[in-house]
C-alpha cells in the first residue's frame, strides 16, 4: 500500500515539475528581452512572452505539453502598439495559453503615458485674469515623431473633465433645431467663444447623443445664437430622423452643453488641450504640485487585438489576474459623432420621401453604421476567456467579442470609469449592412455564441458617450448574462438584441438571470435596467433585481422602465425577477413574450 503512495505522489511531483516547465515570466521593472524567462531573468515585454511561447508550439517543446503560464510580474507595462493575439498563439484544450497576473501583485497594460514638467501660471488672456495663476501648464507628450492629441486625461487616477460650459450636472435646453440650414438656436453664452476654434456641442437627442464640431456662432439678438457645424456630422445630424432632438417637447427641449474651448476653463478639475501648439491646460482640483502628481494622457485607443479568421481562429486563451487601463477615444475630434442607438455613430441615414422597404414595409428611414472603438477586441475566436481582470479609465468600448466568438467567458471582471460601453458582444448590422434588415449569416458560426458573461462589477460607464449601455450584446444566441451588478450608467444597463424585427435572425436562447441593475438611465430615456430587441426565441429574464430608472434631469420623456422591450421583443419568458414596481415598457412585443410571477416593492 505504501509503495503505491510513493508512487502516486511522485507522478503529481513529475506532474507540478512539467507544468513549471511551461512558465514564461515578464517583469516591466526587472525584465530584459534577451533573458530566458525564467524567474530569475524574466523578460519584459508581453509581445516577447507571447513570441516565446509561439515558438514552444511551432517547434513542438515539451515546455508547451502542459499549458503555457506568462506569469507577469507587479508593474505597469506601457504598450507603443495594440498587442496582436494571432491563431499561431492558440493552445488548446489540454495546453491552453494563460496570460496571468502573479497572485498578490498588480499587474497593469496601459496605452497611456505620462505628462510632465508642468508650470504654473499662464499669461493667456482667453482665461480669466483671477484664474491664470491658477492654471498649470504643460507640453503634449510625444510619441515618436508626433505630437500626442487626446479627448481624455487622468489625474492621480481620477478622469479629468474636459473645459465645459456648464458645472458638472447641468446643461442648457436648446431653443430650435432647424434642418434647412443645418443650425441650432441657443441662448448667447456668458462667455465670447466666437474665436474658440476647437468648441464643440454636445446634444441630447431622446436616447442617444451627438458630438458636433462648431464651424461658426452667430449672435442673431433677442439673447439668441445661431450655431452651425462641421462636415460630415452636420449633415449627418440634421438629416437622420431617429433620434433627433425635441423641441418644446412636453418635457422641455433637448439639452446641451458647449464644450472644449480653454474660455471655459473655470471650475477646478478641468483642463484643455489647445491646437496647433498641443499645450495642455489644467486648474487643479485638489493638487498643490502638477510635478508631484501622476498625470496620464491616453495614446491608444486599443490595447489587444485578438484576430483570427474563419478558417483559423484564435482559441484557448486565458487572461487573468490583469488590468487594463488608459486607452482613449479620439475620433469624434476629427469627424464629430452622430450616433443611432447604443454608441453606433452613423456613417449615412436619411429620411425615406416613400416609406417601406421588402423586410418592412412601414421604415420610413435607413442607416448604416459603424461600431464603437474598443480596447481589447475578439474576432473569430473561441475559448477566450478573462477572469478577474480589471478595465479602467477606458475611453470608449472595454471589452468586445465583435464577430465570431464562440464558447467564451469574462468572469468575476471590474469594469470603472469607462467612456463607453463596458462589455460588447455580437453584430449589429454596421458597415454596409442597412442596420434595419435582420440579420442571418451565411455562415452560422460567424454569430456569436455561447458566451458567458458573469459575476462583472460595473460602475460608472457610458462617461463620455451617454448613449451606450454596461452590457450590450447584439446578434447573439446561446448567451449568458448572470450574477452581474450593473450602476451608474447614463442610458440602459443590460441590452440584449438588435434589428427592430419580428423575423428570424439567429438569435436565440439567451438568458439574462441573477444580475442586480440599479442607478441607470441618468441622462437618457427610451431606457430599461434591462433592454431587448426582436425575436429571440427561447430566451429568459429571471432572477434579476432593478430598481426604479434615475430621474434623469434633462430627459424629453418619461419612456424608462424596470424592463423595456422595446420593437418586436419576443421569445422571452420573464419571470422570478424582484423589481422596485411593476414597470414594464412595450413597443410592438411578440405573442411568445410570457410575463410570468414577479415581485414588486412596490
Amino acid at each position: 500500500m505504501m509503495k503505491r503512495i510513493i508512487f502516486a505522489l511522485s507522478i503529481m511531483c513529475c506532474s507540478v515539475l512539467s507544468s513549471m516547465a511551461g512558465d514564461i515570466y515578464v517583469s516591466s521593472v526587472k525584465g530584459n528581452d534577451n533573458g530566458s524567462g525564467t524567474a530569475d531573468a524574466p523578460l519584459k515585454t508581453l509581445e516577447n512572452a507571447l513570441k516565446m511561447a509561439r515558438e514552444w508550439r511551432r517547434l513542438n517543446k515539451p515546455e508547451a505539453n502542459g499549458g503555457i503560464n506568462i506569469m507577469m510580474r507587479e508593474g505597469t507595462y506601457r504598450l507603443g502598439k495594440p498587442l496582436f493575439v494571432r491563431p499561431e498563439d492558440s493552445g488548446t484544450a489540454a495546453s491552453p495559453t494563460i496570460i496571468r497576473g502573479v497572485e498578490g501583485e498588480k499587474v497593469t497594460i496601459s496605452g497611456g503615458i505620462e505628462v510632465k514638467n508642468w508650470q504654473k501660471g499662464c499669461s493667456d488672456n482667453r482665461i480669466p485674469e483671477n484664474l491664470r495663476g491658477k492654471i498649470w501648464v504643460a507640453d503634449a507628450p510625444m510619441t515618436g515623431n508626433r505630437m500626442v492629441e487626446i479627448r481624455q486625461l487622468w489625474v492621480n487616477g481620477g478622469k479629468a473633465r474636459r473645459a465645459t460650459q456648464f458645472v458638472e450636472g447641468k446643461m442648457q435646453r436648446m431653443k430650435a433645431f432647424n434642418t434647412d440650414d443645418e443650425s441650432i438656436t441657443i441662448p448667447t453664452p456668458a462667455i465670447d467663444l466666437t474665436n474658440a476654434n476647437r468648441l464643440e456641442m454636445l446634444v441630447m437627442q431622446r436616447w442617444a447623443i451627438a458630438i458636433l464640431r462648431v464651424r461658426e456662432m452667430k449672435n442673431i439678438g433677442n439673447g439668441m445664437t445661431k450655431v452651425t457645424f462641421h462636415q460630415p456630422e452636420s449633415q449627418l445630424e440634421f438629416a437622420h430622423p431617429w433620434p433627433q432632438p425635441v423641441i418644446d417637447g412636453e418635457y422641455g427641449s433637448s439639452g446641451f452643453t458647449l464644450m472644449n474651448a480653454l474660455e471655459l476653463i473655470d471650475e477646478p478639475g478641468e483642463w484643455y488641450q489647445d491646437y496647433p501648439s498641443g499645450k495642455i491646460y489644467y486648474y487643479p482640483k485638489d493638487v498643490v504640485d502638477m510635478n508631484s502628481a501622476d498625470v496620464t494622457a491616453p495614446v491608444l485607443e486599443t490595447l489587444v487585438q485578438i484576430e483570427g479568421t474563419r478558417e483559423r481562429q484564435v482559441s484557448h486563451i486565458k487572461f487573468d489576474n490583469i488590468g487594463f487601463e488608459h486607452s482613449a477615444w479620439l475620433r469624434p475630434s476629427y469627424e464629430g459623432h452622430v450616433t443611432l442607438q447604443g454608441g453606433f455613430r452613423m456613417i449615412d441615414a436619411y429620411k425615406l420621401k416613400e416609406p417601406g422597404l421588402p423586410h418592412k414595409a412601414a421604415l420610413e428611414n435607413q442607416a448604416w453604421i459603424a461600431r464603437p472603438e474598443a480596447a481589447l477586441t475578439a474576432r473569430f475566436a473561441n475559448n477566450i476567456m478573462f477572469d478577474d481582470c480589471r478595465f479602467t479609465h477606458i475611453g470608449a468600448t472595454a471589452l468586445d467579442f465583435v464577430y465570431a466568438v464562440n464558447s467564451s467567458e469574462i468572469n468575476g471582471c471590474s469594469f470603472t470609469d469607462i467612456g463607453g460601453t463596458a462589455i460588447m458582444a455580437g453584430g449589429f448590422g454596421e458597415g454596409g449592412f442597412e442596420t434595419h434588415i435582420p440579420y442571418t449569416p451565411t455562415i452560422e458560426t460567424d454569430i456569436c455564441s455561447d458566451i458567458k458573461i458573469s459575476r462583472c462589477r460595473i460602475d460608472d460607464a457610458t462617461n463620455e458617450d451617454w448613449g451606450c449601455a454596461a452590457i450590450s450584446a447584439g446578434y447573439v444566441k446561446n448567451t449568458d448574462i448572470v450574477q452581474n451588478e450593473v450602476s451608474n450608467v447614463n442610458y440602459s444597463g443590460i441590452c440584449v438584441g438588435w434589428g427592430w424585427t419580428a423575423n428570424e435572425s439567429g438569435m436565440r436562447n439567451n438568458r439574462i438571470v441573477g444580475n442586480n441593475v440599479h442607478d441607470y438611465a441618468k441622462q437618457l430615456y427610451d431606457a430599461g435596467g434591462i433592454y431587448t430587441l426582436s425575436n429571440q426565441p427561447g430566451s429568459v429574464i429571471s432572477g434579476n433585481t432593478v430598481t426604479l430608472p434615475t430621474k434623469a434631469p434633462y430627459a424629453t420623456n418619461e419612456r424608462a422602465f424596470c424592463v423595456y422591450f422595446d420593437e418586436a421583443t419576443d421569445g422571452y419568458t420573464v419571470e422570478g425577477n424582484t423589481f422596485e414596481k411593476e414597470s414594464y415598457g412595450y413597443n410592438q412585443p411578440g405573442k411568445s413574450l410570457i410575463i410570468g410571477k414577479n415581485k414588486y416593492l412596490k
